[in-house]
């Protein structure tokens, strides 16, 4: 939902000037003797390559009535669990579940996480039409928004190309990760990691000193008023966007700390959302700054990847008695193809403190946030 090709070049930017206005120190980095070699992310285009197989194989399915009415009738109320959908007859149970074992590993996520493959109309009155006798084609949703068009398939699993730019005539039947049930299982194993890791979620901070801090006088909060990511004009067939922020400071203990807030409403870019969230809790930070880091799961966010890179970026960092910027840490740590042909990051904030107020920018001039002090009250 984001624009990769101009995105480095504003990044370097934003973190520039954030980096000469924010009064901390340069930040240092305790580099072990022995240090592992850097987590393997799963290869670009992994869950893609999954999914649009898939894809082909259902087209071809709905060659039998029987498979078409069966879909049909699974996304009546919209989106259905592909595993889930009763296609027996066409012999796609064993190869869907294969896909989404595959699919689990290709995002690092475990057995346990369950099914995470969908089908979804591409437009709500797709399947009016479909219901009417309009032959559906089957694709599978890309992870890459800036494609400039999208390869579907008919009913003999032929490829049909489409302008990724314009809503076909035909009903498109998409076959995707469910990125919010996805999103919830990748947060729950990151801040699994992060806790074994000695990272800890500062959610769980909270949990062992908000009690006493706020019983004690409260404390201070940043809220989130607004928000709003920039219009990059996705393609017709990109569903919701499954937004969360990696929120990281020092905890209470000197070492670098990081919670993870899931923005469940943030679905699309060129609307501003009021969600009046609380986005950074200072009870469980040393100091009175924190830094946000937002990202998106497209579909392809491989999160063992991603936590195991952030835990190693930021257990070598060490409290200079000063507050450092960790924003510059996380980036490196992330995987270069997710600023790229994967757009994964979406934006960065630099310092948030207990008095920042009024609209803030991205480093990245992707989106900003109208934020406010919240005095958490004791009970």
């Amino acid at each position: 939902m984001h624009t990769p090709t101009l995105r480095r070049a504003a990044l370097a930017a934003g973190l520039a000037a954030a980096v000469l206005a924010a009064p901390v120190a340069t930040p240092a980095y305790a580099f072990p003797e022995h240090r592992g070699p850097a987590p393997a992310a799963a290869p670009a285009g992994a869950v893609l390559s999954v999914t649009d197989g898939l894809a082909r194989r259902l087209a071809g399915a709905l060659a039998d009535p029987a498979a078409t009415r069966a879909v049909l009738a699974a996304t009546a109320d919209g989106p259905a669990d592909l595993l889930a959908v009763p296609l027996a007859a066409a012999g796609l149970p064993g190869e869907a579940r294969a896909a989404n074992r595959r699919v689990l590993a290709a995002k690092g996520l475990p057995a346990t996480a369950g099914s995470l493959l969908r089908l979804r109309w591409a437009t709500p009155d797709m399947r009016a039409a479909a219901t009417r006798g309009a032959v559906p084609l089957v694709a599978a949703t890309p992870t890459d928004d800036e494609l400039t068009s999208v390869t579907a398939y008919d009913r003999g699993a032929r490829p049909v190309r489409l302008d990724a730019a314009r809503v076909p005539d035909r009903p498109v039947l998409l076959v995707e990760v469910d990125t919010g049930r996805a999103l919830s299982a990748g947060l729950k194993l990151m801040r699994g990691e992060l806790a074994r890791r000695g990272v800890t979620d500062t959610a769980a901070a909270r949990a062992a000193t908000t009690a006493r801090t706020a019983a004690a006088s409260g404390y201070w909060a940043t809220k989130v008023d607004a928000v709003r990511l920039n219009d990059d004009h996705e393609p017709w067939l990109k569903g919701d966007a499954e937004i969360y922020s990696l929120v990281a400071g020092f905890g209470l203990d000197g070492k670098p700390t990081v919670d993870l807030v899931q923005m469940p409403y943030l679905d699309h870019d060129g609307t501003t959302y009021r969600p009046n969230q609380l986005l950074v809790h200072f009870s469980a930070y040393k100091y009175n700054l924190a830094d946000v880091v937002m990202m998106e799961d497209d579909g392809d966010t491989n999160y063992k990847a991603l936590v195991q890179a952030i835990v190693g970026a930021l257990l070598v960092i060490v409290d200079g008695g000063v507050y450092q910027p960790l924003v510059s840490a996380i980036l490196d740590a992330i995987p270069t193809s997710w600023y790229t042909d994967d757009p994964d990051y979406v934006d960065s904030w630099y310092t948030l403190s207990t008095a920042s107020s009024g609209r803030l920018g991205g480093a990245a001039g992707n989106g900003w946030f109208d934020v406010s002090p919240y005095f958490v009250q004791p009970l």
